[in-house]
């Protein structure tokens, strides 16, 4: 079996080695071609280009990579018509894989299976037609998703989401860290906001008002701040004059190990935690840790999205556990007074979040197969 497989991102090379893993372990003569990161080569692939050419987000970032990522589309469509393989899977990065899958189509009858469906019940629900006019299967990580993609036409599985299939700390790596930190017993609140510079600059300030009034109720309180490499100089300088002396996790100056096994330990030992929107909630929610959500964007942003969201909230956990018990405060509403209040009530009895989260976890398949072969199985069943 020949399967060409497409990443552009991080998060997509984590899915893809698992699937590849997967497919390995069902099917023992499988090779691999196509574009990855680090983790998809691990597990046999032999990269055609640099998957980081592909990692670009924005229309500014965009704009003067156009030519080059145009070319790529174009070398990479070519190289599966040439090679026919059983299966062609494109793993998120809507942008550039449909793009692909659109030239493969044309050509040549290849199946087609996209990994990560898109968030057509939240916003933009043309994009499932669209995209059925490529893609033959979906996979789908959210177990609500599978009928919007077949109502568009397409095959769709929900085969789980990677948060349950990664570690978490311990009770002992979580007294572990507040001893190497100083937390002794104290509470500890995190704040997380962000991964993209955009985010952390908008965020910051709000963030840093929120977090004041918790402080002076909780003068005890401890702030841990997990930064994200690409923007841990930005948060760093950001947060140097906020109250309450907050504790950078700095992953530069760490091996990835390590700010890994870090990170989750911070997770494992907060009691509160303060994040941007994102799927940063299921890390939360894996490591059993309550939280607020606030999140806002520029302006026209937030009047387009606004008018073309399909929710009611946007908080992954919310959405999976079909609860609204987990407080989130977007757009016009990411007010620094209203997120501080919340934070106060989260910390003074945070039962209620507890269930939704344990919910959570279990629909989104913690207990059962790992996602990756899950995944495989959906890839060779419906071929």
């Amino acid at each position: 079996m020949r399967v060409f497989l497409i990443a552009g991102e991080v998060s997509g090379d984590s899915l893809g080695a698992a699937l590849m893993a997967g497919l390995k372990d069902l099917v023992p003569d499988v090779s691999f071609d196509g574009v990855g990161g680090a983790q998809m080569q691990a597990e046999g692939l032999q990269s055609r280009f640099p998957m980081d050419e592909l990692s670009v987000m924005g229309l500014a970032e965009i704009l003067p990579k156009y030519r080059a990522l145009k070319a790529r589309i174009s070398q990479t469509a070519q190289a599966v018509i040439d090679t026919g393989p059983d299966v062609l899977i494109t793993i998120d990065s809507p942008d550039f894989c449909l793009r692909v899958a659109r030239r493969v189509k044309a050509a040549r009858d290849i199946r087609t299976v996209h990994y990560v469906a898109p968030t057509v019940w939240a916003w933009r629900a043309g994009r499932a037609e669209k995209m059925a006019q490529v893609i033959d299967h979906v996979l789908a990580l959210f177990p609500f998703e599978p009928p919007f993609m077949t109502a568009a036409g397409m095959e769709c599985d929900f085969v789980g989401h990677p948060v349950v299939a990664q570690p978490v700390a311990t009770p002992q790596d979580a007294q572990a860290f507040r001893a190497a930190y100083g937390l002794g017993d104290a509470p500890v609140m995190l704040v997380l906001p962000g991964s993209r510079h955009g985010e952390v600059s908008r965020l910051s300030p709000v963030f840093a008002r929120a977090v004041t009034p918790v402080l002076a109720a909780r003068p005890d309180l401890r702030i841990v701040i997990p930064a994200a490499a690409p923007v841990a100089a930005a948060v760093r300088s950001r947060v140097a004059d906020w109250p309450g002396a907050p504790i950078v996790l700095d992953p530069r100056q760490m091996s990835a190990d390590v700010a890994a096994t870090t990170k989750r330990a911070a997770f494992g030992a907060a009691d509160l935690a303060l994040a941007a929107s994102g799927t940063v909630s299921l890390e939360l929610a894996a490591a059993g840790t309550p939280m607020v959500i606030a999140y806002d964007m520029n302006w026209l942003s937030r009047q387009i999205i606004t008018r073309m969201l399909r929710v009611d909230s946007v908080t992954l956990v919310n959405l999976v556990s079909d609860t609204r018990v987990v407080p989130e405060f977007i757009g016009a509403d990411c007010l620094p007074e209203r997120i501080g209040a919340s934070l106060l009530q989260v910390l003074a009895d945070p039962t209620a979040q507890q269930a939704a989260m344990r919910t959570t976890m279990e629909r989104l398949g913690q207990g059962g197969e790992p996602p990756g072969l899950r995944a495989a199985r959906a890839v060779l069943a419906r071929m």
